[in-house]
């Protein structure tokens, strides 16, 4: 393994893959310390890794990787990946094996072949087992910058415990309805003097409007919309400051996650055996267990099949609640 001295990762989105793909490059800088770690990703996301002590230099689809690599590691699987990976020399390839047969069985026939709970990140460094790579007690890492530190320190200035509610998802069967979070939140400013941040990005802004809408006036002041006011590593910043986050399944959870925060989680039409639950985070999760058609996909999907959306709506707003409170009165 001491000839390994360049190495490049690939993994292009998205917000939470990218981020549980950190764990990953600690394990490798820990087996190969002297060696070079290059990662490409897509654009967009260039920001979640930009700062990472442990990544030497960040390419993207629009500017690809054409150096020679000793070691490819292609965590994303697919076509563009494998475009990216026949234009490099590279003396050793390693890829992720998403396991398709296994998500398609338990989506389309409700059968379990995962067995015991593997979080995504043990299973990328199943693409590496030869290399005997090891696992730590660590969980991801993001690297907000001073500046963006500064941006989040503008919103704990009250002396108040703050909640940060994650409210979106890309996919509407993973989201918690707008209503039932504007009657979660009512439940707890009765009990507490909490500061909510709603945190988002321009896309659920519509959402978030619907949360404030549904509050009454007295309580719109403990809750701040920062949906689509803020860059993803700002929000980040604003995760590290808060004191507990709520969330859906989504990229959020996953950069809350990187900084050790409580959670209380809210999966709806996801199932845990995919495998990204909060790495190495503590976690309250809330799911409705005996439910013929869960999960009705790996990813999600614009509207519910069965129409009834319970996986979602049957979810306790006072359970949650109940949770959050106990969480709070504990730390205060």
């Amino acid at each position: 393994m001491h000839h390994i001295k360049k190495i490049l990762v690939i993994r292009l989105s998205s917000i939470g893959d990218i981020v549980l793909t950190t764990p990953l490059v600690r394990s490798i800088q820990s087996v190969w310390p002297g060696a070079k770690i290059d990662y490409c990703t897509k654009a967009q996301f260039v920001t979640l890794l930009a700062a990472n002590p442990r990544i030497s230099t960040i390419y993207t689809l629009e500017a690809p990787p054409s150096n020679a690599y000793d070691l490819v590691v292609d965590l994303q699987n697919n076509l563009r990946s494998h475009a990216i990976v026949r234009s490099l020399h590279k003396e050793r390839l390693v890829r992720y094996r998403k396991s398709n047969w296994k998500k398609w069985l338990l989506v389309q026939c409700k059968i379990n072949f995962y067995g015991t709970y593997r979080s995504v990140v043990d299973r990328y460094r199943d693409a590496l087992k030869e290399f005997a790579l090891s696992g730590d007690s660590l969980g991801c890492e993001l690297y907000p910058s001073p500046s963006e530190r500064a941006f989040a320190s503008t919103f704990f200035d009250g002396g108040k415990k703050t909640l940060a509610l994650c409210f979106g998802a890309k996919h509407f069967t993973k989201r918690y309805p707008p209503r039932s979070f504007a009657a979660l939140l009512i439940l707890l400013l009765r009990e507490t003097q909490l500061q909510i941040l709603l945190l988002g990005g321009k896309e659920d802004a519509q959402q978030a409007s619907e949360i404030m809408e549904a509050l009454p006036a007295a309580s719109r002041p403990m809750v701040l919309n920062l949906a689509g006011k803020c860059s993803i590593m700002q929000t980040a910043a604003i995760l590290e400051r808060s004191d507990a986050v709520l969330c859906n399944d989504t990229g959020l959870m996953h950069i809350a996650s990187a900084f050790g925060k409580k959670l209380f989680v809210l999966f709806g039409s996801s199932s845990s055996a995919f495998g990204f639950l909060p790495y190495h985070a503590q976690y309250d999760l809330f799911q409705v267990e005996v439910l013929p058609c869960r999960p009705c996909s790996h990813i999600g999907r614009d509207h519910c099949p069965k129409g009834h959306f319970r996986c979602m709506n049957d979810l306790s707003v006072a359970l949650v609640a109940e949770h959050i409170l106990d969480h709070f009165k504990c730390t205060l």
